[in-house]
């Protein structure tokens, strides 16, 4: 039964509700990029650290107060040429020395008493400086950021998964409850050990508080708009990435920061006690064969837009009849995961190819940031940037996708995408700064514009059945490419060139796998498995003559409509099983003044045998 052209404009369409429920969809997003973001600052190390100086490594007849204190760091600590101070390293000296005029021998040695930081971009203690995660222990640091973004691996997968067992709310207040839960408990974590663990679990959680208002999000919306209501949420996610600045300069200490962070996620559990602002998707239940609490649903979307189903026996008038019409009495919920994409060959295509553009989009941003850094060392300078660029990417899908189609913008993004990697490859020791520069915006706003339309092209050409398992994978594919970043980070950017020309690489490749996606511009969404494999490709140049047949035959209107007669035939059989009919067959107690054929026939035939016998 298709949910746009037989239900959705029975219900009020796209009505005052259906907005109301989609503003307060965004607020979970604003909510989660609050906290995804938050560990960038968690992570971010001190531009100026130096280890303490140790004074049992200098001589016992030094004199601490004959010195400035610029002259004692300098007695105590290596000079590195074109970073100052060394990071690592202190000097020991002999203990007997008493002339400190003339050189003294000096023995380099690792700190001793930890180490002394300047401000860590307006954090005054972070992840980092809490547990003096530099120097040896730096290899830390990208690892926590791959454990926080293999929470949201294991978070899509999974979540996605039961958001297609449980429903939509479900997964939301589950994902909600822990994820506020596990953001309070990282507030009082004691050791990098808890924190890394507590991040992991928090970032599973906060993946489905996505993915779940992400999926109820776009089910609630009608083909016009459904790209400018996920756009929308992009901006909310814009809106926290410039407010997050703000509140670290506020905020001063990472467990402050972490507190006020998890506070919207504390206020979205509102969502338990209120359902009409986060309602189960009628459109899932209808899809997965629940077909009681579909019709309640759909009583109330209708009944809040304005809209008024009632049990009268007009079925042209009826959405309820047409859907006892469809489902029949015995209908039994049937739920499906993504295991089931080994049978299907048009739906596993395309999830791998959504799959491998996100992953591209994610993980080539390193590379532009990388040479922003080179350009200007300053963090605020490609936080901003990024955070501008990331916008600009929004407002671009918004003008372009709903006029030239879904694959032809994603086509155009992934090719600006490799052309920017290629050229910055080949030509970056020959092009001034400001080339340089610009390519590198270029490329990053592309590089997140096909990332934004990856998961958006993805959550319409899913079936609804399978959307939050396939939504989940895609999505996944972009934390896999987040977490490349990190592995660079881990190796100390050794293989940071080689990086760069895998995904230059894929970027180009993508292009030709784009080529096979369907379009799904002005098209309802598929609910079942059988709607989505007869998504087809359609020709990449269409000429006016490919839409003429070969023989123009006019056809006349038919009189039969199946859909008439089945609501016919479902009103019908209410009306007989009805006991306050408006009449009554009664079966007549005397016999008729006029006999009956049967009768009369029979009165012949006696009375021809009784002259035979007489």
């Amino acid at each position: 039964m298709n949910f746009e052209t037989k239900i959705y404009t029975k219900i009020g369409g796209y009505g005052r509700y259906n907005r109301i429920v989609s503003i307060f969809s965004w607020f979970p997003n604003f909510a989660v990029m609050l906290n995804l973001f938050c560990d960038v600052f968690y992570t971010l190390i001190p531009g100026s650290y130096h280890c303490k100086p140790d004074p049992t490594l200098l001589p016992s007849g030094f004199l601490f107060s004959n010195y400035s204190r610029q002259r004692y760091l300098n007695f105590a600590i290596p000079w590195v040429n074109g970073s100052g101070l060394s990071h690592c390293k202190l000097y020991k000296y002999p203990r007997n020395v008493s002339n400190f005029i003339d050189s003294i021998p000096e023995e380099i040695v690792p700190c001793t008493r930890g180490w002394e930081y300047g401000q860590a971009a307006a954090l005054q203690s972070n992840y980092v400086t809490e547990w003096n995660l530099v120097c040896g222990d730096y290899w830390k640091i990208p690892l926590q950021h791959i454990c926080f973004m293999t929470g949201w691996i294991v978070g899509y997968v999974l979540l996605g998964t039961m958001c297609d067992w449980l429903g939509r709310r479900q997964g939301f207040l589950l994902s909600v409850s822990l994820s506020g839960l596990l953001g309070v408990a990282v507030c009082l974590s004691n050791s990098p050990v808890v924190f890394l663990l507590l991040r992991l679990s928090q970032g599973a959680m906060l993946a489905g508080v996505f993915l779940s208002s992400y999926l109820a999000r776009l089910e609630l919306c009608d083909p016009p708009h459904r790209l400018m209501v996920e756009m929308v949420s992009g901006f909310f996610a814009v809106v926290a990435e410039l407010l997050l600045p703000g509140l670290v300069v506020l905020c001063r200490d990472w467990p402050v920061l972490q507190a006020v962070a998890t506070l919207p996620l504390l206020l979205l559990l509102s969502y338990w006690c209120c359902p009409s602002v986060f309602p189960e998707s009628p459109r899932w239940l209808l899809a997965t064969g629940q077909i009681h609490q579909a019709k309640r649903c759909l009583q109330s979307f209708s009944t809040r837009n304005g809209v008024y189903l009632s049990e009268d026996i007009y079925p042209a008038e009826n959405l309820l009849s047409e859907i006892d019409a469809e489902y029949p009495d015995y209908t039994q919920p049937c739920y499906h995961s993504v295991l089931e994409l080994r049978s299907t060959r048009v739906i596993w295509r395309n999830c791998l190819i959504l799959s491998f553009t996100m992953f591209i989009g994610t993980g080539i941003q390193y590379c532009f940031i990388r040479n922003l850094h080179s350009y200007s060392h300053n963090f605020y300078f490609s936080y901003f940037l990024r955070v501008l660029t990331g916008a600009l990417g929004c407002i671009f899908l918004c003008l372009s996708v709903n006029r030239f189609g879904r694959r032809g913008i994603l086509l155009l993004s992934a090719i600006i995408t490799g052309l920017s990697s290629l050229l910055l490859l080949a030509l970056t020791q020959y092009l001034h700064g400001v080339l340089v520069l610009g390519l590198s915006v270029l490329g990053l706003l592309f590089s997140q514009a096909l990332a934004m339309l990856s998961a958006f092209f993805a959550s319409e050409v899913m079936p609804t059945v399978v959307r939050g398992g396939c939504l989940g994978l895609v999505l996944a594919s972009g934390c896999m490419g987040m977490a490349a970043s990190s592995m660079m980070e881990l190796q100390n950017n050794r293989g940071y060139f080689l990086h760069h020309v895998i995904f230059a690489s894929f970027a180009v490749l993508s292009v030709l796998s784009i080529m096979l996606l369907p379009e799904s511009k002005r098209k309802p969404l598929p609910d079942s498995l059988k709607d989505g494999e007869s998504q087809r490709r359609p020709p990449l140049f269409l000429s006016r003559e490919d839409h003429l047949p070969l023989l123009y035959t006019r056809r006349g209107a038919s009189e039969y409509n199946p859909d008439n007669y089945s609501r016919l035939v479902s009103a019908t059989r209410k009306m007989l099983i009805k006991d306050d009919l408006p009449y009554k067959i009664v079966v007549p107690s005397q016999s008729p003044l006029l006999p009956s054929n049967s009768e009369v026939h029979c009165t012949l035939e006696e009375e021809a045998l009784r002259e035979d016998l007489f």
